[in-house]
């Protein structure tokens, strides 16, 4: 048994029952219905099909990062009971939260100064960050110390794909991912944006589909091409969706066709409700182990 906490913010999209059952400790973002504030909470206060329903009836979202003081906490708990502590945050691309989490451990480490703190800028995001959280609990359970963990995460984290579609473009519009005008004529012209993580853990733009239809073979295409192994890849598959399971379900059973020797079949979760807020309704994310992004 490893002496030291693994953990993650809820924004790994992985659901409650996974992160318990592979002992990953986990921290809530917030976000704001209608201006109300939640805890980012994996769908257990609001269920994600009436987050995404309200979306859909005109309700406003926005959300809050982890603060100091939060982090702050959270560690301390870790750190009094005598654990040490890797923690891998949501992007650093995306969000502030990698700031405030070491800002936050070095505090906790003036206070705890005999044991080992680790924050770790996953420059991934939803369940592409869970799929790193899944590997770095392999790796934990085989025994590989902190320090080794801490290593392998920053040297392999950019081998980890994120490439995402979305048939409704109102949200990035309105998050400024996507100018008014390419949204506009990207509406009136039914075209699907399909869309990377970047090196720098940034959403970047990579190709116009139109008709959606063609943007089902072409997001596996892009699998095809950067996967480890290509066609022979064996790791696990992870898609995440905005409540369109059924867009989720035709990527998922195209790519289990194409590639026999997968690691299980292709997993399916919500795309939770922090980085909904911003995708919106009509969003699919697929997510798999391949070369480096550093050359992308």
């Amino acid at each position: 048994m490893a002496n030291y906490v693994l953990s993650c913010s809820s924004t790994a999209d992985l659901t409650k029952e996974h992160l318990e059952e592979r002992d990953i400790k986990y921290i809530y973002f917030h976000f704001h219905l209608d201006g109300k504030e939640y805890f980012d909470d994996l769908g257990q206060t609001i269920s994600f099909k009436d987050f995404y329903a309200a979306m859909e009836n005109g309700a406003d979202t926005s959300t809050s990062q982890i603060n100091v003081s939060e982090y702050l906490n959270f560690f301390s708990k870790h750190l009094e009971e005598g654990n040490d502590i890797i923690h891998v945050t949501l992007s650093g691309g995306l969000s502030g939260s990698y700031n405030s989490a070491v800002s936050a451990a070095r505090i906790a480490h003036e206070r705890f100064p005999d044991r080992k703190i680790y924050i770790v800028d996953s420059l991934a995001a939803s369940a592409g960050y869970g799929l790193l959280m899944d590997r770095a609990a392999d790796l934990r359970d085989e025994g590989m110390s902190i320090d080794e963990l801490h290593d392998w995460l920053e040297a392999n984290k950019l081998n980890l794909h994120h490439w995402f579609f979305s048939t409704d473009l109102k949200y990035y519009i309105k998050g400024g991912r996507i100018s008014k005008v390419s949204g506009a004529i990207g509406q009136m012209l039914g075209i699907c944006p399909l869309l990377h993580v970047d090196s720098e853990g940034r959403l970047v733009p990579k190709a116009k589909i139109r008709p959606k239809k063609k943007v089902y073979p072409e997001i596996v295409r892009r699998m095809e091409t950067h996967a480890e192994g290509g066609l022979e890849y064996s790791g696990k598959c992870y898609i995440s969706h905005s409540d369109c399971i059924d867009d989720a379900q035709i990527v998922a059973d195209l790519i289990e066709n194409k590639f026999k020797k997968l690691n299980g079949k292709v997993m399916i979760n919500y795309v939770g409700t922090t980085i909904g807020s911003h995708t919106g309704p009509g969003t699919v994310a697929l997510f798999f182990w391949g070369d480096s992004r550093k050359v992308k």
